[in-house]
């Protein structure tokens, strides 16, 4: 992680944020990807304090690992990117507007965020991986209700 620093403050504040779609659509295709990431680029560079270290999504889903100066709300720089990307996929893709059709935006309302820390090669790897096959979860789920069981007869 390096160091940054303003007229009064040296900071060193990365984040790890995630956010879905409204209802959870899986509009994320690769098209749709190449162009939201330009977005949040774009819209970054509109701000020296930020900087995006990785983005990634899923179908239904994006992180985003951010830098940020502490004189900058979190909250605000999410909105930003939420309310920018929406803006323009809905311009920029038909089947997206015509998706959401009347209602206000394409992100769900809420986000999760974490500080990046001393983990930050462990988030930046989570990060890469998005993309990539997953186990759905009720699979997962019922193997360790298998493994909890064997544990419980012993």
């Amino acid at each position: 992680m390096r160091i940054r620093s303003l007229n009064h403050c040296i900071y060193q504040l990365q984040y790890h944020i995630v956010w879905g779609t409204k209802y959870r659509r899986k509009f994320i295709v690769p098209n749709v990807k190449k162009d939201l990431i330009t977005c949040f680029y774009d819209t970054v560079k509109k701000y020296p304090t930020l900087h995006i270290f990785a983005v990634n999504t899923n179908k239904d889903h994006v992180h985003i690992q951010l830098e940020a100066s502490p004189n900058v709300a979190l909250s605000a720089i999410v909105q930003k990117l939420k309310i920018t990307s929406s803006i323009y996929l809905q311009k920029r893709f038909k089947f997206i507007r015509e998706m959401y059709l009347r209602k206000e935006g394409i992100w769900s309302v809420g986000y999760f965020v974490s500080s990046v820390g001393l983990n930050e090669e462990q988030i930046h790897k989570y990060i890469d991986r998005q993309s990539k096959v997953e186990v759905p979860h009720t699979i997962k789920t019922l193997q360790i209700r298998k493994k909890q069981r064997r544990f419980e007869f012993s």
